[in-house]
């Protein structure tokens, strides 16, 4: 899930969902084929840092959160995934503001999963 500052775009989240699907894939070595990601798009003077309209800086913002597996990722590849992020949307928005946030939930693989079938499932199958 990815919500940027702005006017909706569809050319500017296709492109957002593209280079996080890459980085994701790359950096966390998550298969772009089961990447789901959505984008939506929020009214900067909806959007607030520290009292203050996003509205009033004239830079954009995003946050992103994304669920991975428990314990299948290092911090060293989460936090050179965390500097490519910001990186990649920096660039793509034009400048964002500085606490633009990144949440990589680990989740347990028991209690995460898709196609009606946890992680933990998946693991054991491919054992």
């Amino acid at each position: 899930m990815i919500h940027l500052s702005g006017a909706p775009d569809a050319t500017l989240a296709a492109q957002v969902a593209a280079e996080v699907t890459d980085l994701t894939a790359s950096i966390l070595g998550k298969d772009p084929r089961v990447t789901a990601i959505t984008v939506e798009f929020f009214d900067p003077v909806h959007w607030f840092i520290g009292k203050q309209a996003l509205a009033s800086s004239g830079l954009r913002s995003f946050f992103l959160e994304i669920s991975v597996t428990d314990e299948t990722n290092l911090k060293a590849e989460k936090a050179r995934y965390l500097e490519a992020v910001y990186a990649a949307l920096n660039r793509l928005l034009g400048g964002v503001a500085e606490h633009s946030y990144i949440y990589i939930a680990d989740v347990r693989a028991a209690a995460y999963g898709y196609g009606g079938r946890t992680q933990e499932w998946r693991y054991q199958q491919a054992r």
